[in-house]
């Protein structure tokens, strides 16, 4: 299993019980590509770690407005996210509002969401 013996090189960040997150661990470990699964629930998300995500990626494309967590908000919670600021407090209290899976390689965010095309050609690149 990929977690016992990680590569620290690629790290995916998401939450366990994620289907979309299912078909991306299984998608690399039928590659064989080593990485350290980051799960926010029971690995924490902190400030330092979000920020770079949202500098790196936009605070837009880091919130999943298509799933679950998010239609449960009520219409003035969600017209209250309007910036980095607001849209990184509430990922913090609610992570499964990111996107996943975040794949990030040497520490920088590198590919957000799964498909196995995008997946190919990314790690064909890197």
């Amino acid at each position: 299993m990929t977690d016992k013996q990680p590569n620290p090189a690629v790290v995916m960040y998401g939450i366990k019980n994620c289907d979309t997150i299912k078909k991306a661990r299984r998608w690399l470990e039928q590659q064989q590509i080593d990485y350290h699964f980051h799960d926010y629930r029971s690995d924490g998300l902190d400030d330092a770690l979000l920020t770079s995500f949202i500098s790196e990626l936009g605070w837009e494309a880091l919130l999943n407005t298509r799933g679950t967590t998010w239609r449960k908000l009520d219409e003035s919670r969600r017209a209250a996210i309007t910036d980095a600021a607001s849209a990184a407090a509430l990922m913090k209290e609610m992570p499964a509002i990111i996107k996943r899976p975040l794949l990030c390689v040497s520490g920088k965010p590198g590919l957000l969401g799964f498909s196995e095309a995008s997946y190919q050609s990314f790690f064909s690149e890197v």
